[in-house]
């Protein structure tokens, strides 16, 4: 095995142990009302854990700008210092007000690239449309009407529209996209939070989801074509652009053209590690689950090196064993 890929590989394990620590912080306000509280919880576990990595990193997609939070903030240095030069981009907690609700499918994320691979992108919308591997290129366009990417999709995978389950989230603004995936004769499947999980659903081989669409988050998208990088999926992502300060914050991050859609590669550059771990309960993972005397949590981690997608379920004993003292 030559060196980078033992780098890759450490690093992998090591972005696994990020998230799993912001999971725990995070889980154990699990429905208690306050999604701030559990946010910062989960902030302030994941900053601890990337300064412990052995990378000299920096944070590009995170909580906010340098000048509204404290932690995370995009430009930040993370980690001991040594090692790879990566670009870190984090969602300590995706789904706060499903946590704060005890409800599903909320992940702590974490993803790396190297220096100058992933996409500079400012906290907008993002209209997004992704499937998994397998299928032939640019199978799905934004450019297209959902029922022509409907049965482009189903053609491809030997089957007809109203064999597809499309994900999407629970908001007003997709209700007349809603109606022309069921008029195109498709299933649905709304979420309530949680666009990077929804986009993984249905890039997973052994997921009942075959594409994910609608507006979400524009950081969450690169996050998302990140994951997708690991399984050889297929993605496109266009920003929206609602008002001029947005236009302002669009010039301020050097996109010349806001119109422009762009593919996972173009988000998501280079060699990539992505991380997720369950936080609540879900599909794709199961949540943290509390013990008397530690943790266990449930995982996944993706390289776009290999190709290689691997679940961990981790065991943590936060009892200090006798002599360790």
């Amino acid at each position: 095995m030559n060196a980078k890929a033992i780098v890759d590989r450490n690093l992998a394990m090591e972005a696994v142990r990020v998230t799993e620590a912001a999971a725990i912080a995070a889980a154990r306000l699990m429905g208690g009302g306050d999604e701030k509280a559990a946010d910062q919880a989960a902030v302030l576990a994941m900053h601890d854990a990337l300064d412990n990595m052995t990378i000299n990193g920096t944070i590009r997609i995170g909580e906010g700008r340098e000048d509204e939070v404290d932690k995370l903030y995009a430009g930040e240095a993370v980690g001991a210092g040594e090692g790879p030069s990566v670009d870190v981009a984090v969602v300590p907690l995706e789904g706060k007000s499903i946590l704060a609700r005890g409800g599903p499918n909320a992940l702590s994320v974490v993803a790396m690239a190297e220096d100058g691979g992933f996409l500079s992108v400012p906290d907008i919308y993002m209209e997004k449309i992704a499937v998994g591997s397998g299928l032939p290129d640019d199978i799905v366009d934004l450019d297209l009407e959902p029922e022509e990417n409907l049965r482009n999709l189903a053609e491809a995978k030997g089957g007809v529209v109203s064999d597809l389950v499309v994900c999407l989230l629970d908001r007003p603004r997709h209700s007349q996209l809603i109606g022309k995936i069921r008029d195109a004769g498709a299933r649905i499947r709304l979420i309530l939070d949680g666009d990077v999980s929804g986009v993984i659903q249905a890039a997973e081989s052994d997921s009942d989801v075959d594409v994910y669409m609608g507006i979400g988050g524009a950081q969450q998208g690169v996050l998302a074509a990140a994951a997708l990088r690991g399984v050889n999926g297929q993605m496109q992502g266009r920003l929206v652009v609602r008002n001029p300060d947005e236009r302002v914050a669009v010039v301020d991050a050097g996109i010349e053209d806001p119109a422009r859609k762009y593919s996972v590669q173009e988000m998501a550059a280079g060699h990539v590690t992505f991380a997720a771990t369950g936080v609540t309960y879900g599909p794709m993972l199961e949540g943290v689950r509390l013990t008397p005397f530690g943790a266990i949590t449930r995982s996944l981690v993706m390289r776009s090196l290999t190709g290689t997608i691997r679940y961990i379920e981790g065991r943590h004993n936060f009892i200090q064993r006798a002599g360790d003292a």
